[in-house]
């Protein structure tokens, strides 16, 4: 349960007293956000339950335990599915997770989309297909090493990602989130702790955002970029999950039609001419 109580420690201390209506100030703490006790009596529990919650030493808390401390620290939907896969973890898979395949279908459905670019996301942020569009507006997944076709890696080992978009801290925080929510889902994967640890290493901004324990769940937005071959564009993204294929999920890319940036990655579209999706196994 160490998990859990890093996610309750890093919410608990990251809230703001004056946010929950305690005025008391700022010189008057020790610690940075609330108290246990605080958060205790805020959440009807005592302040023994919830210290052991912290520490890792209560299992199953309650419904209503994980509504109130949800209450409490303010939590989004993805942030608080987040802490009920803590407070009940899977168990642990008895065998390794199957590499994950892209029915043929969906290669040749991103494929024919010549005008939108398109890619799937597996396990981790893996990239397992992606259209020529796709590949011209972020980076080429099929000439990169099967261990490198990573979107995490890519946007935080890559220089040109962080040239590309216009708010790329903002891009950042929110990956590093999507991968945090599946580590909760999926906390015995040795891939995952694999990247993990890479770009804890080679990364200090991967480093600080994943100690912050943020959770993000993508599912639609707005991604504001500069392409080095046709300009600015602004791009409106929707992620769908795929029925029948666990943990893969289809990002499709579009722009305001008649607009600016319509017409750059109508050019971006001309540029690129591969006919085929990219097949990646993992």
């Amino acid at each position: 349960m160490a998990a859990l109580g890093d996610f309750l420690r890093k919410c608990r201390t990251s809230m703001s007293p004056a946010v929950v209506g305690i005025t008391e100030p700022p010189s008057g703490r020790r610690v940075r956000g609330l108290r246990r006790e605080e958060v205790a009596q805020l959440a009807g529990v005592s302040v023994d339950y919830y210290t052991r919650l912290e520490q890792g030493r209560h299992t199953s808390p309650s419904d209503s335990v994980l509504d109130a401390l949800s209450r409490v620290f303010q939590l989004d939907p993805a942030a608080r599915a987040h802490l009920a896969v803590l407070a009940r973890p899977p168990r642990p898979h008895a065998d390794p997770l199957p590499p994950q395949r892209v029915r043929p279908a969906m290669w040749q459905l991103i494929a024919s989309m010549t005008d939108h670019p398109a890619f799937i996301v597996g396990r981790r942020t893996d990239v397992l297909a992606s259209n020529a569009l796709a590949r011209a507006l972020l980076t080429d997944w099929d000439r990169l090493p099967p261990r490198e076709r990573n979107y995490t890696r890519w946007v935080f080992l890559d220089p040109a990602a962080r040239e590309v978009f216009l708010d790329w801290p903002a891009v950042a925080a929110d990956v590093v989130g999507t991968l945090r929510f599946y580590a909760g889902r999926h906390p015995d994967d040795p891939r995952l702790a694999e990247l993990v640890g890479e770009l804890t290493i080679k990364s200090a901004d991967f480093r600080t955002w994943w100690n912050a324990h943020q959770v993000h769940e993508r599912t639609h937005g707005t991604k504001q970029m500069i392409h080095p071959a046709v300009g600015p564009i602004t791009l409106r993204y929707e992620a769908l999950s795929l029925p029948g294929d666990p943990d893969q999920t289809l990002f499709l890319y579009t722009t305001d039609p008649g607009s600016p940036s319509a017409d750059n990655l109508r050019l971006l579209s001309l540029m690129s001419t591969a006919p085929t999706a990219g097949r990646v196994e993992t």
